[in-house]
């Protein structure tokens, strides 16, 4: 595992490099996004080709931003624990970082999206608002500190509200499943409440128990959204199989009802949800690109769709890849290995067409809580 361990690191190093630079780069603000939505969406360009405006986002004391900042603590306060061992000076830096995000995000409360400008609302509205971001945030730097002031602010945030998805906008669940770490590992009843809402989002996700809110397609994947469901699928069973371990570790069960729920059943329900993304369906399809027999051919995707520069040097502007490619039937010619889709609908069917982006674009926030979630099964079942 030693060279695997060093490429994780690596990876991890590469994106709180970037909210490092975001963090620190200008002293009393936070850099948030670059680039123009509704351009960048009227363009089908290479990378190697974009020319539309790369304009760059700030929030700060008089444009707030609570939610991105939270969830940038959260990021920055994660990365220090993986190098904790491994480069302290680097860690401590990661820390004080995401110490100085939180605050900045307590002091100066609001939604990123109300105040950046640019449209980014119509493209990325935080339609959680942003006290679950700063719960997100509290929780890991809690963890990462063990400094015991974060537990006051956890409670005064208050927010008591039943959540059945967790995603890149509703943080709730994860934080809470989180924090039910310290409560059932440790045995910190202080955070009991969470644990009990931690568990009131398993029972609402769970077939057979009386208060689910989630519906199953016939081919037995969860169903949450018509827009990348399985970035909930994927989600969803990453705190499955992290609350399997804390239950199993504890030797802790819970019920939704009538229905005893185990570590065992927990992570059975994410074996099967992964399964299902990796090709044990009614299509049959691994909607990871180029694993299994068969997998999405026509990916939402500029670089994938588009030809390569050493096959097409010259440059391809906006309308030309619409015309061109975007409309095209063939298959894309870059293979975006790993890349998971939007998934099917809720009858099954997924129609590989480049242009359904619901269904065939895939995102960072699909693949993220998967290889979680991968990592953990790949350990579970390795016999």
């Amino acid at each position: 595992m030693g060279a695997r361990v060093r490429d994780a690191r690596a990876a991890v190093r590469w994106g709180a490099d970037y909210l490092l630079k975001a963090a620190t780069q200008t002293p009393g603000a936070l850099y948030v996004g670059v680039g123009d939505p509704d351009a960048d969406h009227r363009c089908w360009e290479r990378p190697e080709d974009m020319d539309t405006p790369r304009t760059v986002y700030a929030v700060s004391a008089s444009a707030p931003g609570s939610d991105v900042a939270g969830e940038t603590a959260a990021a920055l306060a994660a990365a220090s624990m993986v190098f904790k061992a491994a480069d302290r000076a680097y860690s401590r830096r990661l820390l004080a970082a995401a110490r100085d995000v939180l605050e900045f995000a307590v002091r100066n409360q609001g939604k990123y999206s109300d105040v950046v400008g640019g449209n980014i609302g119509a493209y990325y509205q935080s339609y959680s608002g942003y006290k679950d971001e700063l719960l997100w945030g509290s929780a890991w730097l809690l963890w990462a500190t063990k400094n015991s002031s974060y537990l006051g602010y956890l409670y005064s945030l208050g927010d008591s509200d039943s959540v059945d998805m967790f995603s890149w906008d509703n943080k709730l669940a994860g934080a809470r499943v989180l924090l039910s770490r310290r409560a059932l590992v440790n045995g910190d009843k202080t955070l009991e409440p969470f644990r009990q809402q931690a568990e009131d989002f398993f029972c609402r996700i769970l077939p057979g128990s009386p208060s689910s809110t989630t519906r199953y397609t016939a081919g037995g994947l969860m169903h949450k959204s018509g827009y990348a469901n399985l970035q909930y699928v994927a989600s969803a069973s990453f705190l499955l199989a992290t609350y399997a371990k804390y239950m199993a570790v504890s030797k802790h069960t819970f019920s939704c009802g009538s229905l005893a729920v185990t570590p065992r059943s927990l992570r059975a329900l994410a074996k099967k949800q992964v399964d299902y993304i990796l090709g044990v369906n009614p299509q049959g399809m691994s909607y990871m690109v180029n694993f299994g027999a068969r997998w999405p051919q026509r990916i939402h995707h500029r670089a994938s769709s588009l030809p390569p520069v050493a096959s097409h040097p010259g440059h391809i502007g906006c309308q030309e890849g619409f015309q061109s490619y975007f409309y095209s039937g063939a298959a894309n010619p870059n293979v975006h290995t790993g890349a998971v889709v939007g998934g099917p609908d809720e009858n099954d069917a997924f129609p590989d067409d480049r242009s359904d982006y619901a269904r065939s674009e895939p995102t960072t926030y699909t693949n993220a809580p998967l290889v979680g979630c991968l990592a953990y099964l790949a350990g579970a079942y390795k016999s």
